[in-house]
């Protein structure tokens, strides 16, 4: 496990949001999982719940903030938002799923930056 370093930081966070074209709850986790490692976030928690009619909710607790997913399945998508206060690793992040063979909207094509 990666030893968690206290840093003073501005109020800010950095968010993405938009939707991929996948629904298969292993496969999300599976992906998810390895792009979140790929951009170096560090991963404390996963918690996951599957609802009635297939709907599945995943949010991964990050030392930088969180990821959550949420699955529409009768449409064949899942809903994406990430927020977190480090935007190299979001950009990181971004880049490499917009590469993956998923097919990804993203609702805007820069990350959102909010500060107090």
């Amino acid at each position: 496990m990666k030893e968690i370093i206290a840093k003073k930081l501005d109020a800010k966070v950095f968010s993405l949001k938009g939707w991929i074209n996948l629904i298969d709850h292993d496969e999300l986790i599976k992906f998810f999982n390895t792009e979140l490692e790929i951009a170096d976030f560090t991963i404390l928690n996963l918690t996951q719940h599957t609802f009635p009619y297939n709907g599945f909710t995943a949010v991964w607790l990050l030392a930088e903030s969180h990821l959550a997913i949420h699955t529409f399945t009768d449409s064949g998508w899942t809903f994406l938002e990430l927020t977190s206060c480090n935007k190299s690793k979001s950009e990181v992040f971004k880049m490499n799923i917009l590469k993956s063979s998923y097919h990804i909207k993203l609702d805007r094509d820069t990350i959102e930056e909010s500060e107090v």
